[in-house]
């Protein structure tokens, strides 16, 4: 069943909103501090470690299994902070526009999903 004008006219404005909106969301300042992809395959590393350090130390059991347990939740503990700190960038900071993005063709959102739902029962 078609829409009437006003529905389409009222989900159009819908779609500029979402779609202005989430440019605001995608170019949102960040400042100069972004996350390390080597920081947290680090931090994953430390993370696991301090895992095997925590699970050896419960079964040493004695005194030394202590020492050894803490030193290994220290060790998570450091490996999360350091995946999870944000880092300095280095290069310039890109200006990034505040307008929502262009679209490739002009068909309108509900043209696309019902193009890709037909598509995706079409194709049982």
């Amino acid at each position: 069943m078609p829409l009437s004008e006003q529905e389409q006219r009222l989900l159009d404005e819908m779609e500029r909103h979402l779609l202005h909106n989430d440019a605001d969301v995608v170019s949102a300042p960040s400042g100069d501090r972004t996350l390390s992809y080597r920081n947290l395959v680090y931090g994953a590393l430390l993370l696991l470690a301090g895992i095997g350090g925590l699970i050896f130390g419960v079964i040493l059991g004695d005194q030394w299994g202590i020492v050894v347990g803490v030193i290994g939740f220290a060790a998570m503990l450091a490996g999360v902070m350091l995946a999870v700190t944000p880092v300095r960038r280095t290069g310039p900071a890109e200006p990034r526009s505040r307008t929502a993005p262009q679209r490739k063709d002009s068909s309108s959102f509900m043209d696309r999903m019902n193009d890709r739902w037909d598509r995706r029962h079409d194709g049982r």
